[in-house]
């Protein structure tokens, strides 16, 4: 990784007013570093450019750091692990399950947990309706439509758990259309470092 990746995503951090533990920005540049490598066979995600990936994938990623509670998560529709392999990187308190159902993702993610050696997290290849274990937190990352996220995984929430859905402009007609048994706690306006996009956090619960 080059010394100017480092610092945009030094700086971000900073930015983001996070305190990391020790360790953390080197382990998601290696995260960043195998994405790349296997990036460019896989197509894995479609961001390719390095920087906009520190920016879009690491950072936009980061912001929602504060807004994680207990000490389980799973990442529904995690794709190449966003935000789930970020926040195992930062936060290793946190159990961290990603889910996906395309196995070339999965087999991405349960290679970069042996390379880089996370203890807090592991990958799943299942549909996200067929699979049935309780977390404090449901994450997901332009997954699907709120109401598809709630309703599709809302047997994964433990009691008094939240789902916490990234979002880019406000969704006003995805809250509008939330099925009953469903209330929005919050939506918090994220500013990420460098982007010049809207980014909002949905934050939900069962009623």
């Amino acid at each position: 990784m080059s010394d100017g990746l480092a610092k945009k995503l030094h700086d971000g951090i900073g930015q983001l007013a996070l305190t990391l533990p020790p360790g953390s920005e080197d382990a998601l540049l290696n995260y960043l570093s195998l994405l790349l490598k296997w990036n460019a066979a896989y197509n894995l995600t479609a961001v390719r450019d390095p920087e906009q990936m520190v920016i879009k994938h690491l950072l936009d990623s980061l912001a929602i750091l504060p807004y994680v509670q207990g000490k389980t998560l799973i990442d529904v529709g995690t794709g190449a692990g966003l935000p789930g392999f970020v926040l195992a990187l930062v936060k290793p308190e946190l159990h961290v399950t990603m889910l996906d159902s395309n196995g070339k993702k999965i087999r991405f993610l349960r290679q970069a947990i042996a390379d880089i050696g996370v203890k807090n997290a592991e990958a799943v290849q299942c549909r996200v309706e067929e699979f049935d274990r309780k977390f404090d937190v449901v994450s997901s990352r332009a997954f699907a439509t709120l109401t598809d996220m709630v309703l599709g995984s809302a047997q994964l929430l433990n009691e008094g758990g939240e789902f916490l859905a990234m979002k880019g402009v406000w969704p006003t007609e995805e809250i509008a259309e939330l099925p009953e048994g469903f209330v929005v706690r919050d939506v918090v306006a994220l500013q990420i470092p460098f982007l010049d996009e809207e980014r909002h956090l949905v934050r939900l619960a069962k009623k």
